[in-house]
């Protein structure tokens, strides 16, 4: 069973990183190396993100529809272009991003496509703990 912190580690934040990428270099004519700080990986994984090896397609399109996780990624792209830096407010930004995803259950149907297998209990258990924000326990 994977934890809502697995899944944002190993589907979500890449996504998300695909995505700002993406948009830095293509909307705002940055140059990978300079995204690289921005994200704070390297200059190769930008380029897997840009290429499209890393980071899962299907959920960047997902994600990329939705217009208040689209509204929140285009918010912190705008703040890293016109900073050039990885401040506080983008940071904070990005953590409102991950916490919006959890608490609109958005992260459920990345679990979902992830395990298949879920027990209904457990997934209802996690689903009020999500829905009730963080400090909460089973």
């Amino acid at each position: 069973m994977l934890l809502p912190a697995e899944i944002e580690t190993k589907t979500l934040i890449p996504a998300i990183r695909a995505i700002l990428a993406k948009k830095l270099i293509e909307e705002h004519h940055i140059r990978e190396e300079e995204v690289s700080k921005l994200l704070g990986v390297t200059q190769a994984a930008i380029s897997n993100y840009v290429r499209g090896t890393r980071g899962d397609p299907v959920l960047i399109n997902k994600l990329l529809e939705i217009k208040e996780v689209s509204e929140m990624i285009n918010d912190i792209c705008s703040n890293l272009s016109s900073n050039m830096a990885y401040t506080p407010a983008s940071l904070s930004k990005f953590i409102g991003l991950c916490n919006y995803i959890k608490s609109s259950l958005l992260i459920c149907d990345i679990h979902h496509n992830l395990e298949t297998n879920i027990d209904e209990a457990i997934c209802k258990e996690c689903e009020n703990m999500l829905l009730k924000g963080p400090g909460t326990s089973f």
